[in-house]
């Protein structure tokens, strides 16, 4: 077997590498000879693992690729001459939220001549997969919903210069990363400033995950709202949900299950709000007249609900265009990061009225 397959022994291509000092270029940039000489491995062998070829073993790119992180190696900005192709990529595609993001990213793609590629990650082993078919078949750059990548993978991909755009970071992201997000506190806020301005002083919440930035964020508006107001804050009506119908739905049962139920429910998204609006229903509770609900993201659904949801505006069409702007910008120019929040609006409709005992 020979080097440039990338198959010999990693252990003989270390006996080869001489004791030669580490050189440098002028302008202080690592290069891919040196990344071969401190590897043992051709040149070749080094270009094939920095453009995701498949004809590498996977301890040889291993290899390989923890030198290139560790030496701070950057390769040339992506060009125009690039696939015309922009990925984006989410852990969960069963949600209408993720489908109005990608609506909006595949039209503001479309109108710059691209196209889109969508991947679901669920897994690990998932991201290893796509991260490397990524890299073989190129791309202009990556835009990331809701999802996370290893610190690993984020310098592996500032090496290869491929941008990076994250819409709704799960966390607050490093410096090194564009960013995309709503104003998740106001809109909490928001919506409970709502509820309260009718009358509620008793109000439920049903969140999101705890380890998700936008549940947190709308969970302190919430908080806001209530101490602004001069209420307290009572820990049995705030309930940490999931984002989906069936968590909403559960989370709700045990509001209204309280010896002093709630008047009004804030659910953290619409999906979790129409859980709670079933759960209202099963209980014998009207909506509006006897359980107000507010839901958070404006998805289409939430018109035709009945009632139709008063809820919060998430721009998330508008999110993913600009993140797609951004992308492209970058591509062209490897100017400063970029870190960006859209406004929320409140939408009132036909789920919010004052309380009966108002």
């Amino acid at each position: 077997m020979t080097e440039g397959n990338g198959t010999a022994p990693l252990g003989s291509a270390r006996r080869r590498r001489t004791a030669t000092p580490r050189r440098s270029v002028g302008n202080g940039r690592v290069t891919i000879a040196q990344i071969a000489e401190e590897s043992g491995l051709s040149a070749a062998t080094v270009s094939k693992v920095l453009n995701g070829r498949p004809d590498v073993s996977a301890r040889t790119r291993t290899h390989v690729q923890d030198i290139i992180v560790s030496r701070g190696y950057r390769k040339r900005a992506a060009s125009a001459d690039a696939p015309p192709v922009i990925d984006i990529v989410f852990s969960d595609f069963d949600s209408p939220w993720a489908v109005e993001i990608v609506r909006g990213a595949a039209a503001a793609a479309q109108a710059e001549g691209l196209t889109v590629a969508l991947t679901a990650l669920s897994e690990a082993g998932e991201r290893r997969v796509w991260f490397d078919h990524i890299t073989s078949r190129g791309t202009r750059g990556i835009i990331l919903l809701l999802s996370e990548l290893t610190s690993r993978q984020y310098a592996e991909l500032a090496a290869r210069r491929l941008p990076l755009v994250v819409i709704d970071p799960t966390a607050e992201p490093g410096p090194e990363v564009s960013s995309v997000g709503a104003t998740n506190w106001s809109g909490g806020l928001a919506a409970t400033k709502h509820l309260i301005e009718l009358g509620h002083a008793r109000i439920g919440i049903v969140t999101g995950p705890p380890d998700l930035l936008c549940s947190r964020a709308r969970l302190d508006g919430y908080r806001a709202a209530l101490e602004t107001a001069g209420l307290s804050v009572d820990d049995q009506l705030v309930r940490w949900g999931d984002f989906r119908v069936d968590g909403g739905y559960q989370q709700a049962k045990v509001l209204l299950g309280l010896a002093r139920r709630p008047s009004a429910i804030f659910a953290g998204n619409d999906l979790s709000a129409l859980g709670v609006l079933r759960a209202a229903r099963e209980a014998g509770l009207r909506v509006p007249e006897e359980l107000s609900v507010v839901g958070f993201d404006d998805i289409p659904l939430s018109r035709w609900t009945s009632p139709a949801l008063t809820t919060v505006r998430q721009p998330l069409t508008e999110m993913a265009a600009l993140g797609v702007r951004i992308l492209l910008e970058s591509v062209e120019n490897a100017g400063p990061k970029r870190r960006v929040e859209l406004a929320t609006d409140l939408v009132v409709r036909e789920s919010t009225t004052p309380p009966a005992t108002a």
